[in-house]
């Protein structure tokens, strides 16, 4: 089972959105099998096998939600992100005002999907095993 301090260790290890798939791959490894952040103020909660999981506090301040999402802004968003042109805060900044309130990773699926306040799907991302 993971614990939360192996996982801020594994996230320690990101700097860009570039890092994200070799981080995913490591808190795969320890057994999480998903986690959903909220944006707002960056709690997480994580899950593993038999039922396990662990919530994190508050990251940093409070952050506004847009009310309405755009896709085409996140996309854009997640694109430079990925080329490692922007840093964790900002990509939550950045998302916040798409109107994203949390987004979702399943590492079974390899999948990263982005929700709006009325939790309606806005995209969902596959994450590359290796890097983008």
């Amino acid at each position: 089972m993971f614990t939360e301090q192996q996982i801020k260790a594994a996230h320690a290890k990101v700097k860009t959105g570039a890092d994200f798939p070799a981080y995913i791959q490591e808190i795969k490894h320890l057994g999480l099998i998903s986690y959903e952040f909220w944006v707002s103020n960056g709690k997480t909660e994580y899950f593993g096998a038999n039922g396990h999981s662990i919530k994190s506090d508050a990251r940093y301040a409070p952050l506004t939600i847009a009310d309405c999402s755009s896709s085409k802004q996140l996309e854009h968003i997640i694109s430079i992100h990925q080329q490692g042109q922007t840093d964790f805060i900002t990509l939550c900044h950045q998302v916040a005002e798409a109107g994203v309130e949390k987004w979702m990773i399943d590492t079974q699926k390899m999948l990263c999907t982005y929700y709006d306040k009325a939790g309606n799907k806005i995209i969902a991302e596959p994450i590359p095993e290796a890097g983008y």
